[in-house]
């Protein structure tokens, strides 16, 4: 079985191409900064940084709606690969293929935290929302203008 959860903060804004063809895929590229839960001697890093894919409608989904320092959970498999880069040298790649994507915290949380990306020491959110700051009913806001693209219409 190949199967990945990870819940953290994209590094940066996705970089999204498309296939050429006839029906041409969205295919979205991002990097998740995942929080390590405990730190090794002398560690100073306390991130670990994981490239992750998305094709079609979830590339299409990160896109629209994923940026720089939004706090998401993915569910996927680990895909490793190769190719010959222009030195000739092989390198190998090791990617999480997105199966899953959501938001992991509410839109107003998310612009509220502010985070700051910190070169060699991880993702530092600036404030975590209180329990009672959450809605009522427990379940995440959706973003305006979605509707269209939810999969259960």
């Amino acid at each position: 079985m190949n199967k990945v959860i990870l819940m953290g903060r994209l590094t940066r804004d996705p970089e999204v191409r498309y296939s050429q063809g006839e029906q041409a895929t969205a295919v979205a590229r991002y990097t998740l900064a995942v929080d390590r839960r405990f730190r090794r001697d002398n560690d100073q890093q306390t991130a670990d940084f994981i490239n992750c894919v998305a094709f079609g409608r979830s590339g299409e989904f990160a896109e629209k709606y994923f940026h720089k320092g939004i706090k998401i959970a993915i569910t996927g498999r680990i895909q490793t690969g190769s190719y010959t880069n222009q030195e000739g040298q092989k390198v190998y790649t090791t990617d999480v293929v997105v199966e899953e994507q959501e938001f992991a915290e509410s839109k107003a949380a998310s612009e509220q935290s502010s985070a700051s990306f910190q070169p060699g020491g991880g993702f530092q959110p600036a404030g975590r929302p209180e329990p009672s700051a959450a809605v009522g009913d427990g379940f995440m806001n959706i973003p305006d203008g979605i509707d269209e693209e939810l999969p259960f219409n």
